[in-house]
């Protein structure tokens, strides 16, 4: 297969298993879901989905977030981990969306990675969900895949990014992006990782992933 064709299979594979995408993090606004987002780091989405609704039925906007105390938003969110780094950052973006954007979340790249606490990865899947704007947020998932798949290096976020846009089309990037989480939680993760139900990488892999597996298979079965 030509790089084009193991791209165009991915696509086709995903659209079949996926066709309609679920959002793993739940939110009613651009607010509710840049407030998931950032909570969602090193934390997993069912995690975080157990204690948003807590958070947002006292503050479900920035006005109402920024009259919680630093302290109060930390002692809320405290079961999702870093709970200091981000009870400080859900406060003080709050202040500067109400400051600076009329209480809106803004729509581009740029203004969002200028808040506390928000990152390139949370940004992008902000523009993404919240406003279809084309990103292509690159999380662990989509890193290991796109090793797996040989579609990208393995070297770092910031290049397995790059690859990604590179590769497919822009009106996909939305859906693929999500299309290749799930894929990877359902039939590709780190742990436990069974290769027959993996069709994708069964198929276009990246030879010396294959290899290392079926050596360890080998081992585990002699």
């Amino acid at each position: 297969m030509t790089k084009q064709e193991k791209v165009q299979f991915v696509i086709d594979t995903l659209e079949t298993l996926y066709p309609e995408i679920p959002v793993p993090l739940d939110h009613k606004d651009p607010y509710t879901l840049l407030i998931a987002v950032l909570m969602s780091a090193q934390s997993t989405d069912v995690r975080v989905n157990q204690i948003t609704p807590l958070l947002f039925e006292r503050a479900d906007n920035p006005y109402d977030m920024v009259k919680l105390s630093v302290e109060e938003i930390r002692e809320i969110i405290k079961p999702v981990g870093l709970s200091p780094m981000k009870s400080k950052g859900i406060h003080g973006l709050s202040q500067i969306l109400i400051d600076k954007h009329n209480g809106q979340v803004p729509k581009t790249l740029e203004e969002l990675e200028e808040l506390p606490a928000v990152g390139h990865k949370t940004a992008s899947v902000v523009i993404s969900q919240a406003f279809g704007i084309p990103a292509f947020p690159v999380d662990t998932h989509i890193h290991r895949l796109m090793y797996r798949w040989n579609l990208s290096n393995g070297k770092n976020v910031v290049q397995t990014e790059k690859d990604a846009k590179r590769l497919f089309p822009k009106e996909k990037w939305n859906d693929l992006h999500l299309q290749i989480i799930w894929y990877g939680r359902d039939y590709s993760p780190a742990r436990g990782w069974n290769l027959d139900n993996d069709i994708i990488t069964k198929t276009i892999g990246r030879k010396s992933v294959i290899n290392e597996y079926l050596l360890k298979m080998k081992k585990t079965r002699s």
